[in-house]
């Protein structure tokens, strides 16, 4: 019978935090009100792996968090204190890193070709040559010298590649490597020539295809057994836009565990839903996480910090024209070879239909079809038909590129009946584009546009819109209301291994909405870096994360700005500017009258932050759905972007917190308060619970869950609640924090005197 998590607690395993590590933290967990265990990927993964997505061999148990052995223990753990297991799954890809030899399907592979036992597990274009291997640090002529070979592989450092049985010529590499089934070359040559699907541009994670039915059984067969044996109760689904069919996928995978509880990470983009037909039971939960972020910016905010920004920048481009331009130029310099690759299967299609059309012409109206599509897939079968939502966002991104390129409409036109499969043969392309559009928005969006467009950093989170600001009290209910029909047991979140910032990070920057002249006038105060962008990155950052060390911010602002590609980049860094950045940011924390004066405004925001960080942490554990805590968020938590937000979780700390709730830290009292709630009361909370909205004037979110749970909320924290009151449906209300009764009407300064929010028991 399937299980239901009624909350769900995730831990990130790796080498410093292996399997026994999480069973001894088991016992905790237990007593903070959890119901599951929700542990990233267990897979074999590359040596030194700090998140598990990097799987090397789908049928082992990884040995470095202590193998099957460990495994067992942690169930046991589990068991033992009435907790299940949630599993994080990679479906999409396989790590191809160095030793390449660690991957026995990639090994196998690339020494045997299409020949190759392992050759359906790999989605490559053979038309365009053999396959790639872009390892090298120059071109293979001027590293010759550095190739060692050997019986059965040939050295590169730490990288090694296979040699063909029969094909070694004794003391020539090159004209051994001639006679091989791929190519050994310079790694900038990938960005345009790969033709292996990859993880976006992640060239050391290569595309796995599990709509093969072997492949799907191969890289399943563990993880299935681990289902029917009961160590695992539910699972979460990577990245399942990079799947050639995600609905059949999932169809597959409910028939094989039973109908177990199954959640996708799948980026909604606002106002974007998740197809009912998926066998899914909804998603990981960043709708939800920017739903809640929403109610707490106020758009009073909007113009005051849109002039900031553009004074300080001087740029008044919107946030459309810089995710515009961002993804034009990932497409031009970090996907280029996914482009290629769907332009000759494109011109396959075409050419046997007499439809001419030339590589420039395709390539231009397809880049626009691309960078015009506004969502991650457009939920379209191989073979089709399309229905009317993969229609309108094809259909609209097509009409985006007629107006950017009309020299090139009949092209874009073309475009548009491949992707909607209206042409004889265009699965491939179908397909191929749907695993493309992904990339474009998160390598544009996430990894680009994100750290370029900086009015309200804490709008910059996944499945985001920082072109909106806040979110009415009105659209929330009716979303909240909409959850519950549809999706009452997906997962919420404010924190994962993945967002841009913590939620109390985000709780912080928040209230810059609430005081953009005072925000406005802190930044008058400081000092400058001298490059717009770069000094409210800094600024919010310091902020945000207040009180940080200068190794983390320096880490901190070195990714975000080569994240930008604006002044350096990964690929191609700016030595002068890294430095130089990192001496201003080192110098202002160096400072003692810069730091005191973003002490003064943090301590400013503190009653207003305590107050916000509680009410979304309130409203995300007890709106519509299983609720998810991140590791360590029950108590305040001030990370940023990854690896900073996967630093070690001090548990003896929390665990003697936990221990006298009365007088433990006021996050820890709310999570474990509400999560002990839910456990003892699962039916208040999900499928077959109610959902109704309460008033509670402007300043206030509050509703009523099954008629037996009032939640009371501030969402402008730093202008107060005045006289506003709320109404309490008939009968007595206990707060299951302060222990006080209410009814009737009552006042929000009433209320909330003793504790910032309200979790009310109907007695």
């Amino acid at each position: 019978m399937a299980v239901t998590p009624v909350s769900t607690y995730r831990l990130q395993l790796h080498a410093g935090f292996t399997l026994d590590d999480a069973a001894a933290v088991v016992p905790y967990l237990a007593d903070l009100g959890v119901t599951h265990v929700y542990c990233s990927p267990w897979l074999q993964a590359a040596p030194g792996s700090m998140h598990g997505y990097d799987v090397v061999d789908h049928g082992a148990v990884n040995a470095e968090l202590g193998g099957a052995e460990a495994l067992g223990r942690l169930s046991s753990a589990c068991r033992a204190a009435g907790l299940g297991i949630v599993l994080d799954v990679v479906p999409n890809h396989t790590a191809v890193s160095e030793p390449e030899s660690q991957n026995a399907a990639w090994w196998a592979f690339l020494r045997d070709g299409r020949d190759s036992h392992y050759a359906d597990w790999f989605d490559v274009d053979w038309e365009l040559g053999k396959v790639l291997v872009p390892v090298l640090g120059a071109p293979l002529a001027d590293v010759v010298d550095e190739l060692v070979l050997e019986d059965d592989r040939i050295r590169y450092y730490d990288h090694e590649v296979p040699v063909c049985p029969g094909t070694l010529v004794e003391g020539d590499v090159l004209a051994t490597l001639d006679r091989q089934h791929y190519r050994l070359a310079h790694w900038r040559t990938a960005g345009e020539e790969l033709n292996v699907r990859r993880f976006f541009d992640v060239t050391t994670l290569a595309g796995v295809r599990v709509e093969d039915e072997g492949v799907y059984d191969a890289t399943h067969r563990l993880v299935l057994q681990q289902v029917r044996d009961g160590v695992v109760d539910g699972l979460r689904i990577d990245h399942p836009d990079g799947l050639a069919d995600p609905e059949g996928y999932l169809a597959r995978l409910a028939e094989d565990t039973g109908g177990a509880w199954v959640v996708v990470e799948k980026i909604l983009e606002p106002g974007e839903r998740l197809p009912r037909t998926w066998a899914t039971a909804g998603t990981t939960g960043y709708d939800v996480l920017n739903r809640v972020l929403g109610l707490f910016v106020d758009p009073e905010g909007e113009q005051p910090l849109t002039a900031l920004w553009q004074a300080r920048t001087g740029s008044t481009a919107s946030y459309a024209d810089v995710v515009d331009e961002a993804k034009h130029l990932v497409l031009d310099r970090v996907l280029a070879a996914e482009v290629n690759r769907l332009v000759e299967v494109g011109r396959r299609v075409l050419a046997p239909l007499h439809l001419d059309v030339t590589r420039r012409g395709l390539r231009e109206a397809l880049v626009e079809v691309l960078a015009a599509f506004e969502v991650y897939r457009a939920y379209l079968g191989p073979q089709g038909p399309a229905d009317d939502t993969a229609r309108a966002h094809v259909e609209h991104a097509l009409a985006a590129a007629r107006r950017r390129v009309p020299d090139r409409a009949r092209e874009v036109d073309l475009v548009g009946r491949l992707a909607l499969a209206e042409l004889p043969g265009a699965d491939e392309f179908v397909t191929r584009f749907q695993q493309t559009c992904g990339p474009v928005m998160a390598k544009g969006v996430e990894d680009t546009a994100f750290y370029r467009y900086l009015r309200l950093a804490a709008l910059n989170e996944v499945g985001g819109d920082p072109g909106r600001v806040g979110l009415p009290l009105a659209a929330w209910h009716e979303a909240c209301a909409e959850a519950q029909r549809d999706w009452p047991v997906s997962m919420t979140g404010l924190s994962t291994h993945d967002t841009k910032r913590s939620e109390d990070v985000r709780a912080r920057l928040v209230l810059l909405s609430q005081d953009p002249g005072g925000w406005a006038d802190l930044l008058d105060r400081l000092p400058h870096f001298g490059h717009g962008p770069t000094d409210l990155l800094v600024w919010q950052t310091l902020v945000g994360a207040w009180p940080l060390s200068a190794d983390r911010a320096v880490a901190y602002v070195e990714k975000a700005t080569r994240e930008a590609k604006d002044r350096t980049s990964w690929t191609d860094p700016d030595p002068a500017f890294d430095e130089e950045l990192q001496a201003f940011v080192r110098g202002v924390l160096d400072d003692p009258a810069v730091t005191a004066e973003v002490e003064r405004y943090v301590e400013g925001l503190r009653p207003a932050w305590e107050a916000t960080l509680l009410a979304q942490k309130l409203v995300q554990l007890t709106t519509p759905g299983v609720a998810d805590v991140y590791q360590g968020t029950e108590l305040v938590d001030l990370s940023l972007v990854d690896p900073d937000n996967r630093r070690p979780v001090d548990y003896d700390a929390r665990r003697a917190a936990l221990a006298d709730l009365a007088s433990a830290p006021p996050k820890l009292r709310l999570v474990a308060t509400v999560l002990r709630l839910r456990r003892e009361h699962p039916e208040w909370f999900l499928e077959g619970a109610t959902y109704a909205p309460l008033d509670a004037g402007p300043r206030a979110v509050a509703y009523v869950r099954s008629g037996r749970v009032a939640v009371v909320a501030p969402v402008r924290a730093l202008h107060g609640v005045g006289d506003d009151a709320v109404e309490l449906p008939e009968g007595g209300w206990t707060d299951a924090v302060t222990g006080t009764t209410w009814s009737g009407r009552v006042l929000l300064a009433h209320l909330l005197d003793r504790f910032p929010v309200a979790l009310l028991v109907r007695d």
